[in-house]
């Protein structure tokens, strides 16, 4: 197997590279309009640069830590998802699934590439948070994308994979559920799954964050989520953790 850090991601190779390009735009994307793209080069979704993730080790804790996923495979000509968990392999670059037997997806996801899509905190924003005015309503968010390739895995290996998932959700619970099913009903139920291997071909990531709105925006922004509901306060707590990692956001502790 390839180490994780040598993957061929798209966005996260070249990075040197990448950096010495954004150097040579006229302006920075905090300054442009918010439908203002500066992408640097072509992506299988929109990212404004002002927007884009490609440092690993954020990529993998946000597929880590929001780990329900949209799959979606072109099935005969139109695209089939499925919702549900995925582990990360760092070391390998894998995403580690299963689906019902009963589920059509799997036939087809060794055929062709798929898309496994990873959403986190998210919230509507409202126009009169801002100082800038005129200002639009618009939608910050966070989302992950992983492009991957599928190999189906055998028995064993599938059993490792449904107690890797069932281990990393319970290890959370005060009295986790100790997984001791007899023997003869766990081998049934794992005869109803089909799990798989999606080695990952390159990833994208896009936090939405208000990055292009000038400080005192961003300042208002985020007082008006902490005080907003339950979404808005779960985008905020983002917001400050990944304000602690880089100079977007005044760093909090909260």
């Amino acid at each position: 197997m390839v180490p994780l850090g040598m993957w061929p991601v798209k966005g996260l190779i070249a990075t040197e590279e990448r950096t010495s390009r954004r150097r040579r735009l006229s302006g920075d994307c905090e300054s442009m309009s918010p439908d203002t793209s500066c992408l640097l080069e072509p992506r299988d979704v929109y990212i404004p640069s002002a927007f884009c993730v490609d440092e690993p080790d954020v990529l993998h804790a946000f597929i880590e830590q929001f780990g329900f996923a949209t799959l979606v495979t072109v099935r005969e000509g139109t695209p089939f998802a499925t919702h549900l968990p995925l582990l990360l392999d760092r070391e390998q670059g894998l995403l580690l699934g299963h689906v019902a037997r009963a589920n059509p997806h799997w036939e087809c996801l060794a055929e062709t590439e798929s898309l496994a899509i990873f959403t986190g905190p998210h919230a509507y924003i409202s126009p009169a948070w801002y100082v800038t005015q005129p200002s639009v309503p618009t939608w910050n968010y966070t989302a992950v994308h992983a492009y991957v390739s599928a190999r189906l895995t055998s028995e064993e290996r599938t059993r490792e994979i449904v107690d890797g998932i069932v281990t990393k959700y319970e290890s959370a619970s005060v009295n986790p559920w100790r997984n001791d099913l007899p023997e003869e009903y766990r081998i049934n139920l794992l005869r109803a799954v089909v799990g798989f291997e999606l080695p990952i071909a390159r990833l994208e990531g896009k936090f939405k964050l208000g990055q292009n709105r000038p400080e005192a925006d961003r300042e208002r922004l985020l007082a008006h989520l902490r005080d907003a509901g339950t979404d808005a306060r779960q985008l905020a707590k983002f917001i400050d953790q990944r304000s602690c990692q880089s100079s977007i956001f005044a760093c909090r502790t909260r």
